[in-house]
Formats: C-alpha cells, sequence, structure tokens
C-alpha cells in the first residue's frame, strides 16, 4: 500500500497556488521567490561566507530564546526595508531569557 502522507509540508505551502489549505496568502510564494531554489533556508538566514543563522547559534549551544534573539539579530538587515520589527523579536526574546534566569536566582 502505496503511504500518501506528505513529507515535507513546506512542498504544500509552496505548491498552493489555488489557497485551497487556507495558509497565509505570503505562503503561496514559489521556492524561487522565499529563495529556496539551491537551498531550504532562505537567503535572509545566510551570511556572506554562506553561514547559517541556526548553524551558529547551535554551535554556541545557543539555549531557544537567545538563538531566536540572535537570529532575528542577523536577518534584520536582510528580510525587510526596515530592522525595526526584527529588532523588536530580538529584544523580546532577549527578555524572556532574563525571565527565566532571575526565576531561576
Amino acid at each position: 500500500m502505496k503511504d500518501n502522507r506528505i513529507e515535507d509540508w513546506k512542498d504544500v505551502v509552496v505548491d498552493d497556488k489555488d489557497n485551497k489549505w487556507g495558509v497565509n496568502p505570503k505562503m503561496k510564494l514559489t521556492k524561487d521567490e522565499l529563495g529556496l531554489k539551491d537551498n531550504r533556508v532562505p537567503k535572509y538566514y545566510r551570511g556572506k561566507n554562506g553561514y547559517e543563522a541556526r548553524k551558529v547559534c547551535d554551535n554556541f549551544d545557543l539555549p531557544y530564546h537567545l538563538a531566536t534573539a540572535t537570529t532575528y539579530i542577523l536577518r534584520a538587515y536582510h528580510k525587510h526595508d526596515t530592522p525595526i520589527d526584527c529588532i523588536t523579536k530580538a529584544i523580546a526574546h532577549l527578555e524572556f531569557e532574563l525571565e527565566k534566569i532571575q526565576e531561576v536566582v
């Protein structure tokens, strides 16, 4: 019996041009438009030398909130016209990490 499960949900979202899945319209971009043609990682998460933000965070063993803040900072000037949203989100995750640390102390 053939397994009809979808292996990668991103393929469904990218291929859903008629929005039959009811996804966010921004998610109806093609793989090329998302910068995923050669690599599954969007361009705004890759540095000049091809370093990926998540791999940098993994290499430093950063906890969740610090890693998330770092990825927002690294993409801040690459994803949007202005870095305000990314920097705001990074600050929020840094505050979450501070709250977590303060609960322990």
